[in-house]
């Protein structure tokens, strides 16, 4: 049995580059008090809706501003998991990534699953699973926005050991049954924690719905956001979740259902 104090920030959108994102962290980070781990949304450094060249920009110097973000969680004694543009030789990606207390990126996710728009179009696809983390006693994962959509995404970290997955996104407003029901419905279904973060506000004229939120594993919200920019905070209890499993053993017995 574990506990970790989760904190989940919803950034405002309209926080414009890379230095302003930087010192809205760092504002967020003094104020928290006993926070094992701090969640962020998807391309948290950049702004999804930022413009190609505004997330190029930041891509190119990606190396820079994760280590500014691990400067944060050593002078505050917390792990980080944000979302970020990743210049790489073979092309840009979609990333998230978890920075631990030291300052260490423990933790890396180039999103695999790309929606049609603008992202199939900027982005590589990333071609590797995502690992587990333990943090805190807990075991954790990264999926990135679209990807925890797919019922066979969140199962596959369900099997791979994961207790809690956390997820920065980018959710717009259009896409309300996303965060009210498709991402507890995850959790539910999976016995899995889940944390949610998305950005709040208009950016380039494009509408966030917010509504971020932290899921328990019987599908219930530990904490939820508004449509404006808020701090969520939560307590991730693994303690809850044998007696979760051996009640309602759907990771157990999904095997029966594969071809």
């Amino acid at each position: 049995m574990a506990e970790l104090r989760l904190a989940l920030w919803q950034s405002p959108a309209e926080l414009v580059g890379l230095q302003a994102r930087l010192d809205w962290l760092g504002a967020r980070c003094a104020a928290a008090e006993g926070i094992d781990l701090a969640l962020l949304p998807e391309l948290f450094l950049s702004g999804y809706y930022a413009g190609e060249a505004a997330i190029a920009a930041v891509a190119d110097e990606h190396e820079r501003a994760v280590g500014a973000v691990a400067a944060l969680a050593v002078r505050h004694g917390m792990a980080i998991a944000f979302g970020y543009p990743e210049r790489r030789p073979d092309g840009l990606y979609n990333s998230a990534c978890v920075i631990d207390s030291n300052g260490n990126c423990v933790l890396r996710h180039r999103k695999r699953i790309l929606p049609p728009g603008f992202e199939a179009g900027c982005f590589k696809p990333g071609e590797v699973a995502p690992e587990t983390v333990v943090i805190c006693g807990v075991s954790v994962t990264l999926l990135v926005c679209y990807e925890v959509e797919f019922p066979e995404a969140v199962r596959a970290c369900g099997l791979s050991g994961a207790e809690l997955i956390l997820v920065p996104t980018a959710l717009a407003e259009e896409w309300p049954v996303v965060a009210r029901k498709v991402v507890p419905s995850r959790a539910f279904e999976n016995t899995v924690f889940i944390a949610y973060a998305n950005h709040a506000g208009e950016e380039r004229g494009e509408r966030y719905l917010g509504e971020s939120c932290i899921v328990s594993a019987d599908g219930e919200f530990l904490a939820r956001a508004g449509a404006d920019s808020e701090s969520l905070s939560a307590c991730i209890d693994t303690g809850t979740l044998a007696s979760q499993r051996a009640r309602l053993p759907f990771l157990e017995e999904c095997g029966r259902f594969r071809g």
